[in-house]
């Protein structure tokens, strides 16, 4: 069995859910958070604690929570984020601050709490959930993509400047898995008389699809598992399907404008 204490950010729900479940039936010590507990009272597959990770006072307090049950803090999974779409002109500049906040500002706030922890301890690893859209500016999720692309950043400086205090940094991207993503997804409305309307209104149609007929959850699990157990984790990781990893290599190794053409013909479709 392994006793390692894991907490998962927005573990009461996708891909959170599935990773603290398969986390617990390795024998991990798995406790999660959610903004709201009282939304679960049912919820027994591990403890959740409550934590909104745009509000330090409650990140803190989470925190304080774990560490007066636990004896240590072994595993972060930043897993909490919002997803956003809408053309660039379009997205209110509201929406754009609020997805920032969750997706890269609270991931901070977060992992800053528990450094000291883990500091003192000269131990731990952290795990910050991407998305393969964090690689790439696609249509109109430009600033789901950027939000992620900027933790992937972020996480190269915070893994090279606690790298002499014994903690291990690294970001894991996955794809489309099915999940319930989308009912908490922020989207710019269908203007009727939008220039971009009718392409808008595709991609939309067409990202609830791709969620819809995604991968299981459990994969993102089992690769975080591994990940926890290898010596020194790689600085990035990718998780999906086989065409998503592909378009990756794609972009590493086509020219600008022929993976833009490619990006282009599959929002389209």
């Amino acid at each position: 069995m392994n006793s390692k204490v894991v907490l998962i950010t927005g573990g009461s729900s996708g891909i959170g859910k599935a990773v603290g479940i398969y986390l617990t039936e390795q024998g991990y010590k798995v406790y999660g958070t959610t903004r709201n507990k009282s939304k679960y009272p049912l919820f027994k597959d591990f403890p959740l604690l409550e934590m909104d990770v745009r509000n330090t006072a409650t990140i803190a307090k989470a925190v304080s929570t774990l560490m007066e049950k636990e004896d240590t803090l072994d595993v972060l999974i930043n897993n909490a984020g919002v997803g956003i779409t809408g053309p660039m002109e379009e997205t209110p500049q509201e929406e754009i601050i609020k997805a920032f906040a969750t997706n890269f500002n609270g991931p901070l706030s977060v992992i800053n709490e528990v450094l000291p922890i883990m500091r003192r301890q000269q131990h731990g690893l952290i795990i910050n959930i991407t998305s393969i859209a964090g690689y790439m500016g696609l249509p109109y999720r430009g600033i789901y993509s950027a939000s992620k692309a900027a933790l992937e950043l972020v996480t190269e400086s915070y893994r090279m400047e606690t790298k002499p205090f014994g903690v291990k940094f690294t970001t894991l991207a996955p794809g489309d898995f099915a999940t319930n993503i989308a009912s908490g997804r922020y989207h710019t409305p269908v203007f009727e008389n939008s220039p971009y309307k009718e392409k808008y209104q595709s991609t939309l149609e067409s990202i609830d699809q791709d969620v819809d007929g995604g991968g299981d959850p459990r994969d993102v699990g089992r690769k975080i598992a591994k990940i926890i157990e290898t010596k020194n984790p790689r600085p990035h990781y990718k998780v999906g399907s086989f065409i998503q990893k592909l378009s990756l290599t794609l972009k590493s190794v086509l020219p600008g404008l022929w993976f833009e053409r490619l990006l282009e013909r599959h929002s389209a479709n």
